[in-house]
């Protein structure tokens, strides 16, 4: 029985690819954000630091992901770490945008302490620029990993704009094709999928496309990668 066991699982073993540590991805992704979001640092010697840190911890992560990107992996760190200056400024444009529509939000420390759904967009948004860079395993597992923590399943090869505000968020899914434009909000249970799963279906565009200034409420259902949501719409719950 046991040599059975044995050959199965090295015959599941083969079928695996060489990919970063998931408990590394994990533990990077919560710190960048404390880091971030959290932590006080006043000294900019300090500061440089800790960013050499990580960017030792990135280039251990992303070791294993480097050859289907055809870039060095010091270029790699290049474009993540210049990337970051954008994505910190976009995640407090979402911090002020859930302010402006919830409230029971006090303050913008609040927020970032406290707010599922911001912590899910901040980590979507570190995924998102590994996404298109080609580093998609890497990707999926850290917002798989906000997923796990939150409830809100935001894939990271979907395109969302600036100002993106969700509320309460458990159940919230966005799919892989989805295209939101700025100053959305979204509440919980909303899901923006696909009307039909099928692999065949894997390089088109399978789920909707959400205009400017749109309201989402709790639990609306939008499918199908032809349906296209005006700018300006409020949808209503359910």
């Amino acid at each position: 029985m046991y040599s059975l066991l044995h050959n199965k699982i090295e015959e599941i073993r083969k079928t695996k690819g060489v990919y970063p540590d998931k408990n590394l991805i994990h533990s990077f992704v919560a710190d960048l954000y404390h880091f971030i979001f959290i932590k006080d640092i006043w000294d900019k010697k300090k500061f440089n630091e800790e960013i050499v840190i990580f960017r030792e911890r990135f280039c251990e992560i992303f070791s294993k992901e480097v050859e289907k990107t055809n870039v060095s992996l010091e270029k790699l760190a290049d474009i993540f770490f210049i990337d970051l200056i954008s994505i910190a400024d976009q995640c407090f444009e979402d911090a002020h945008a859930i302010l402006a529509i919830d409230p029971a939000a006090e303050s913008i420390d609040e927020i970032l302490h406290t707010y599922p759904g911001f912590y899910t967009i901040a980590v979507y948004r570190i995924a998102h620029s590994w996404w298109r860079n080609k580093m998609t395993y890497t990707a999926r597992i850290a917002t798989e990993f906000a997923h796990s923590q939150t409830g809100i399943d935001i894939h990271p090869g979907a395109e969302i704009g600036r100002s993106f505000a969700i509320d309460h968020g458990t159940g919230i899914v966005i799919g892989e094709t989805c295209m939101i434009g700025d100053h959305v909000k979204i509440y919980q249970g909303v899901t923006l999928g696909a009307l039909q799963v099928s692999k065949k279906l894997k390089t088109l565009k399978r789920h909707p496309s959400i205009g400017n200034y749109v309201t989402i409420y709790a639990n609306a259902t939008i499918l199908g990668g032809e349906t296209e949501i005006g700018a300006g719409s409020t949808i209503g719950g359910n």
